[in-house]
């Protein structure tokens, strides 16, 4: 018997938070995920964030510190924007709540590259990026000779 093995993807991404509320809110309000599930038990809170009914991201009150960069796990959580001009967009909406960048608006992958999006922090300083494939092309690269979102 012949076993075929599919093309594996990312499924969902699951986030230790902690503060289920405080990040529900902001990856609801900052970022337009929706609410597909949640769990509101005292020691067992979370939820379940998709969009169009398809789950994305689910956040875990389980954790009892921020999170740390230099801790074996997530270097950071990327998600892919269909144009440049959708990324710019993102950028203004979470400048206008207040959130923490890494670098000053849209920057490249890397020197020469067409790729490249804004990077910033969750409430818990989880690494986040929005990126699109082109688009950057004019962008700044923060980080010479390596790769940018390595290195925030």
């Amino acid at each position: 018997m012949t076993t075929v093995i599919s093309k594996l993807r990312t499924g969902h991404v699951g986030l230790n938070v902690t503060d289920l509320a405080r990040s529900l809110a902001f990856y609801r309000d900052a970022l337009d995920f929706q609410v597909l599930g949640e769990g509101k038990e005292e020691d067992r809170r979370y939820a379940f964030l998709g969009r169009d009914g398809e789950l994305v991201l689910t956040l875990w009150q389980q954790a009892d510190s921020a999170f740390a960069h230099t801790a074996a796990g997530l270097h950071h959580l990327a998600f892919s924007a269909g144009a440049i001009e959708e990324v710019r967009a993102y950028e203004e909406r979470l400048r206008g709540l207040g959130v923490d960048f890494a670098h000053e608006g849209v920057v490249a992958h890397g020197e020469g590259a067409a790729s490249g999006g804004i990077f910033f922090h969750d409430p818990d300083g989880t690494r986040l990026e929005i990126s699109v494939p082109t688009g950057a092309e004019d962008a700044p690269a923060p980080t010479a000779g390596a790769p940018t979102c390595g290195f925030f």
